[in-house]
């Protein structure tokens, strides 16, 4: 072979080798009109298909330990576990807490007047709470005041009110005593009766037997406990302003002053509430409600604080 044809031969492979093969995935042409057509041409004889729908991304579960909770919505007939003083049957969702504050100022407001700013001047008794969800339904509450008093409770739901149910029920147990829970323990069994109206409205009617009411020794007194009944209402006047009203009426027992009263109007804004109320007594304890207000003629100031951590 000469050199040129040697050269010839190279050049003839580079070429044929710089042609890129036909992919398997390609279909021949068949003529070279079909090479011109666009796909939807040379396919004009077969039938579209019609193109499946995406597939609906599947909703993202729930993390573990954070199923769909019905407490955790707002209940608009009762928004507060409590009215002024009175506790209601608002439930607090599993392993959720709530911090509470009660706050009563010591200077009735027509003694005070408007120099002393009807009593906002004077000192308070002033309660802190902590409430806590320990299941679906049961609660437990840490309540201490200013002058030292302690008050445990818990509060468990016998009945929910539902399409057949036309109330709730729950039932409490509290104890409570002076100087830091050391001197004489006062406890507390009863029933707190609920009615909601729609989302307007929630009455109450709750009995309770408070025992150990009487600060003298047993042997000067006759009665040594209370049967109280406490009578209650909220109403949602708007979309979240509410008034409230309520009395701690002593059935028997031991019951000296008078029947502690209480209203006053409250707004929320969402996981707060604050309610500004008029009472004629400063107990917020089932032994302090119990011993009833001074007299029917003073009145004092006072508020609540609700702040839920969920």
């Amino acid at each position: 072979m000469t050199f040129r044809k040697m050269l010839d031969f190279v050049l003839a492979a580079g070429l044929l080798a710089a042609i890129p093969a036909p992919s398997a995935a390609q279909a021949p042409l068949s003529s070279p009109t079909a090479a011109r057509m666009p796909a939807s041409a040379a396919d004009a004889d077969t039938p579209p298909q019609p193109s499946s729908p995406a597939p609906s991304p599947a909703p993202a579960a729930a993390p573990a330990g954070q199923e769909d909770d019905p407490d955790l919505e707002v209940n608009l007939a009762q928004p507060d576990f409590g009215l002024s003083a009175l506790p209601t049957t608002a439930r607090v969702p599993r392993f959720k807490t709530v911090f509470r504050m009660t706050h009563r100022f010591n200077e009735p407001i027509s003694d005070a007047g408007l120099g002393g700013v009807f009593g906002l001047d004077s000192g308070a008794l002033i309660g802190i709470e902590f409430r806590a969800g320990l299941a679906s339904g049961w609660q437990a509450v840490f309540y201490r005041t200013s002058d030292k008093t302690i008050q445990l409770s818990t509060q468990v739901d016998l009945l929910r009110q539902r399409n057949r149910v036309p109330f709730g029920v729950a039932a409490l147990a509290s104890v409570e005593a002076p100087d830091n829970f050391q001197e004489s323990k006062v406890p507390a069994f009863g029933l707190v009766i609920s009615r909601e109206v729609g989302t307007r409205a929630a009455l109450y009617v709750e009995p309770v037997w408070v025992n150990n009411t009487n600060p003298l020794p047993k042997e000067l007194v006759d009665d040594n406990s209370t049967l109280v009944v406490g009578l209650g209402t909220r109403l949602r006047v708007l979309d979240t302003t509410y008034l409230v009203a309520e009395v701690v009426s002593r059935a028997s027992g031991y019951g000296p002053g008078v029947a502690q009263a209480s209203f006053g109007i409250e707004k929320r804004a969402g996981g707060h509430l604050f309610q500004l109320t008029v009472s004629n007594g400063l107990g917020t304890t089932w032994g302090q409600m119990a011993r009833g207000g001074p007299d029917g003629q003073h009145w004092f100031l006072g508020f609540n604080l609700t702040r839920k951590f969920y």
